[in-house]
């Protein structure tokens, strides 16, 4: 991917660093694979308003995107790489053999025309989707399953990458790109390369206006709330609030959230990294 700098001919555009989606090769997505998107503002369905921040936004469409990857054995051809509002990979539309059409999150470096394959015997290259079983050591792996057949849930955003470090009985050893290390199913599968997209991070909105066109709204910071508003608010002047907490007095730098109860722990490792020294 390149970004470019827009010239400063309106003050929108003075500190816009924009995609270039030199990689994208149409911008009209297939209509069998779109389905509607209704949102919720925040609001739950009483009404109520239960996370803040969220409303408006430009109106999109769903591309149904296949994480399972369960067409096995049967060669697809990349018909295009495409722009997907929903997140922030690219995604490539296939045409397997049988003349069924399905959207991938695409791999970084595939062109149009490539052919990609799924399951047994295909091979260990660039868009392909393999058993973790079937998978090399040491390659960068992407879009990966955490139960067999339940589809990708792992390692999906643009850019990244995790790599497979080793084998223990049943299991597959995975480095995420947040460092942790965990095993994962022999029988789950991923596919080879790394997420499309890598200089999405390098974008800069240029104006709070796009922000709203994402679907988000102003961000009030607590320290500039009242105390009955937040517990980092009041205070004389600008006085810094205290320890940084979450309005309802949750630790905002170093406590401990997850559950150790929870099922998964037990496959973990290496936690991931952690500020705290």
């Amino acid at each position: 991917m390149a970004v470019k700098k827009y010239n400063p001919i309106t003050a929108g555009t003075r500190f816009r660093i924009g995609n270039a989606f030199t990689e994208v090769t149409t911008d009209t997505p297939e209509k069998s694979l779109l389905a509607p998107i209704k949102k919720s503002g925040g609001r739950n369905s009483s009404g109520h308003r239960t996370m803040r921040q969220r409303g408006g936004g430009h109106k999109r469409r769903y591309r149904v995107i296949d994480f399972k990857r369960n067409k096995d054995g049967i060669p697809a051809t990349v018909k295009s790489i495409e722009y997907d509002p929903n997140r922030t990979a690219y995604i490539a539309l296939l045409e397997y053999q049988d003349g069924e059409k399905r959207y991938i999150i695409a791999p970084n470096g595939l062109q149009v025309g490539a052919t990609v394959m799924s399951g047994d015997g295909a091979a260990p290259t660039v868009g392909n989707a393999l058993f973790l079983r079937d998978v090399p050591l040491g390659a960068e792996i992407f879009a990966i399953e955490m139960q067999p057949g339940k589809g990708a849930v792992l390692v999906r955003s643009a850019g990244v990458s995790a790599i497979l470090t080793g084998r223990e009985g049943k299991y597959a050893v995975v480095k995420l790109p947040s460092s942790e290390v965990r095993r994962i199913l022999l029988t789950c599968k991923a596919t080879i390369g790394t997420c499309s997209n890598p200089d999405h991070g390098l974008q800069s909105l240029g104006k709070a206006g796009r922000k709203r066109w994402l679907g988000k709204r102003p961000r009030v910071r607590g320290v500039a709330m009242n105390p009955v508003d937040h517990p980092m608010g009041g205070g004389e002047g600008r006085a810094s609030g205290g320890h940084p907490v979450s309005r309802t007095g949750i630790f905002a730098k170093g406590q401990k959230t997850r559950n150790n109860k929870k099922h998964s722990t037990k496959l973990i490792i290496s936690k991931r990294k952690s500020n705290q020294a």
